[in-house]
């Protein structure tokens, strides 16, 4: 696998070279820390003025920029920026041999799309696209989703399977509960998943997974898998998105202010390799525990929306094949896709 992290380090060197200046401001500004419009046009080779529309530009993004004279600029909420080479450093040397490539951009539509239109990689390995930022992020139905530079992991993973497993439908649920198993390593608890595919701290949504299928009638089938992380997003994002209808939650809120978003997204990637070869090879049955432990609507007075209407009773758990169980007065009914709220 060396030549693909040389590979990796390649694309990698090339991008910095080529980003836009709003990308390269953010680099410097990184830190958290005040650098004058001087300091930063001296560094980047132009003007004080380029430099104000750049960082003009962060704050169109979602950025939250202080501006303060005789000071300068500075972020806000300072991160650390997205290196593809570390975050292959920081995984383990069996899941490192099964990871094709690992790629960032500064800004693009989506991190799905990007790997959606790249052949399918071998059978039983994987492509890694993160993004800084994503002009239209997208969860389930096609819902916007809300992240400024440096607030969040937009992540996703291009995989083939040599066979398409008997539960393909859960892999959502796989990889919800792969991500717990990130966060608990991290140090992140209390965090819980609800059906289908929500990350939740409390009620509130720490992030989400969106799963894109490519597959071929017989033989292997390639799945592309977008999860979405909410790092740091500042008090005036949250109460943006409170606004429009969703409680939002982020890393920095459970307690994890100071972790790089490359260790993060190192994490992301070491849990989710090894679950998916573990699904290949037994479908969903040795997920469901821990899946069931996590379960956030599981009691719970639920409406569920699906293509055949819009049904209310207790919500009751997963079946084996991960199926949302609901008790209604007319019986357990099974549902394999649909929106669920918890009723008042």
């Amino acid at each position: 696998m060396a030549r693909a992290a040389g590979r990796v380090r390649t694309a990698t060197l090339v991008a910095s070279v080529n980003e836009p200046l709003v990308a390269q401001v953010f680099r410097e500004l990184a830190d958290g820390r005040f650098h004058s419009g001087e300091e930063l046009a001296g560094t980047l080779g132009v003007s004080r003025s380029a430099i104000w529309k750049a960082t003009g530009s962060l704050r169109e993004l979602g950025a939250t920029l202080h501006a303060v004279r005789n000071r300068g600029y500075r972020l806000a909420h300072g991160s650390e920026p997205l290196d593809p080479t570390r975050i292959r450093e920081h995984l383990a040397r069996e899941v490192r041999d099964h990871v094709a490539s690992v790629d960032s951009a500064w800004s693009i539509a989506s991190t799905n799309t990007i790997l959606l239109e790249r052949p399918n990689p071998p059978s039983g390995t994987g492509q890694v696209f993160l993004a800084e930022y994503q002009s239209a992020g997208r969860g389930r139905r096609g819902r916007a989703w809300l992240a400024p530079p440096g607030g969040a992991i937009c992540l996703s993973i291009s995989w083939t399977f040599r066979e398409a497993p008997e539960d393909l439908g859960a892999l959502g649920l796989v990889i919800g509960v792969c991500v717990l198993r990130a966060l608990k390593k991290l140090g992140v608890a209390g965090a819980t998943l609800k059906w289908p595919n929500d990350l939740l701290i409390d009620t509130r949504k720490l992030g989400g997974v969106l799963i894109e299928l490519r597959a071929e009638s017989q033989g292997p089938a390639c799945v592309v898998i977008g999860i979405g992380l909410n790092v740091m997003l500042g008090a005036t994002l949250l109460k943006k998105i409170a606004e429009a209808g969703t409680e939002a939650a982020d890393l920095a809120g459970a307690g994890l202010k100071d972790t790089s978003r490359n260790d993060v997204a190192a994490a992301l990637i070491s849990a989710c390799v090894p679950g998916l070869i573990d699904f290949e090879r037994e479908g969903l049955k040795p997920f469901i525990p821990e899946w069931r432990e996590a379960d956030a609507l599981r009691g719970r007075p639920v409406n569920v929306s699906a293509a055949q209407g819009s049904t209310k009773g207790l919500a009751r758990g997963i079946d084996v094949h991960g199926a949302l169980l609901v008790e209604t007065p007319h019986g357990v009914k099974r549902f394999i896709s649909g929106d669920v709220s918890v009723r008042a």
